[in-house]
């Protein structure tokens, strides 16, 4: 990315979490401090060792018609509704089909679909299984379903970078714009698989925090006492313009993602280099032209590991300083994997056009190796014109975006 391209432009935001059904629900919650993780009640949850979790509490089969609630995977009913939400926001733009692309990226799409249909064809027998299984199951299903739902025919991509595909769908959708393939991108990310086999898969690696008795207080970035993330599903997107084309179509513009960059470790599967967590942030400050002293906050990916939240704190130290906010939302969403970096994103964009900044909850002592401004509580009157979000995945995936008023 360079700073002589078009500037990038988003006109129209909209999410699915465990904390709302709309941007504006989920901006009073993330304000409030309002956490939305729960206790996983059912059955299946109850031989766990981790039995707990972040839900999208809507009704996705009223937000749906029939017809594409039974065709679609939860995966890609959560992003359809949220790409709704974004796009009557946008203004529904009236724009050459040809000039309208959706990148949407999930770490794991239908594998609810996949399990449930597994399970039917071991029990039942294959006449059982659905004949939507396999356009279900596809990690590539949001995207195909909002680009027929809105006619784009400029490309459905899927970045599938675990826990930083919805980042990375923004950085691949910037770049669209900036390279004039396309005048309007909807992009972003969502996924949805509270189910046994994730719970147990990241139980056993001791990712996941087994606090079963204090759900609410179970996500605690940065904590001195955090033992893991608490998984949780979703969606964020983004509309993505030129500034231009918003500007020529009267379009009312919300913020602009001024840069980005996209990197792999090279290091290990999992682990991750926190050298490069550093080289990510400095390469997407140089593709939005800017410098670490612009940066007014931060929305770390920070997912409650003791581990990751270190090693992210050192790089952010080393790239933007000390003396900067820096905040994890998912201390009150839980960990939305694919979801997680977009709707940081959206979090980011809320707090430079309102001047709120939403803070890291249930921390009750810093922990000492974390040397950042770390605020608690929500900080009203921010003058910031530009923060950072970061998204880092297994398999050595680094994201960073910068996002300007």
């Amino acid at each position: 990315m360079s700073a002589v391209f078009p500037r990038t432009v988003v006109t129209g935001m909209g999410t699915l979490n465990p904390l709302g059904s709309t941007v504006d629900e989920t901006w009073t919650a993330m304000l409030s401090g309002r956490s939305g993780i729960a206790a996983l009640d059912e059955e299946w949850a109850q031989p766990l060792p981790v039995r707990i979790a972040g839900r999208v509490t809507a009704d996705l089969a009223s937000l749906l018609t029939t017809r594409e609630f039974k065709r679609m995977d939860r995966c890609g009913q959560l992003a359809l509704v949220a790409a709704r939400e974004a796009w009557a926001q946008a203004g529904t733009p009236d724009v050459d089909p040809e000039r309208l692309a959706v990148v949407i990226g999930s770490g794991y799409g239908g594998l609810d679909t996949t399990l449930a249909q597994t399970r039917e064809l071991d029990t039942h027998g294959p006449r059982k299984v659905s004949p939507h299984t396999l356009t279900r199951i596809m990690v590539n299903g949001p995207s195909a379903w909002v680009s027929i739902d809105v006619g784009a025919r400029g490309g459905a991509r899927t970045p599938v970078s675990a826990c930083a595909s919805g980042a990375e769908a923004i950085a691949q959708g910037v770049e669209m714009i900036r390279s004039g393939a396309a005048d309007v991108v909807i992009a972003g990310g969502v996924d949805a698989c509270i189910n046994d086999l994730m719970i147990s898969g990241f139980a056993q690696i001791r990712a996941l925090s087994t606090r079963n008795d204090d759900p609410q207080g179970a996500s605690r970035p940065f904590d001195r006492d955090r033992d893991g993330f608490v998984l949780a599903e979703g969606a964020g997107i983004v509309v993505l313009e030129s500034e231009d084309y918003a500007r020529a179509r009267g379009a009312g513009i919300l913020g602009a993602v001024a840069g980005g960059a996209v990197t792999s470790d090279a290091n290990d599967i999992v682990a991750a280099d926190p050298d490069m967590q550093r080289r990510v942030m400095e390469k997407a400050l140089a593709s939005a032209g800017l410098r670490g002293a612009d940066i007014g906050f931060v929305h770390a990916h920070a997912t409650s590991t003791p581990v990751g939240d270190r090693l992210e704190a050192q790089a952010i130290k080393a790239m933007i300083g000390e003396g900067v906010p820096v905040t994890s939302t998912k201390s009150l969403t839980g960990h939305l994997l694919g979801g997680a970096g977009a709707l940081g994103a959206i979090a980011a964009l809320q707090a430079l056009r309102t001047g709120n900044l939403p803070g890291t909850y249930n921390i009750g002592t810093l922990d000492p190796d974390v040397d950042l401004k770390i605020p608690t509580e929500t900080v009203h009157g921010s003058t910031a014109t530009a923060g950072l979000v970061n998204a880092f995945g297994f398999g050595g995936h680094s994201v960073a975006l910068v996002v300007t008023s």
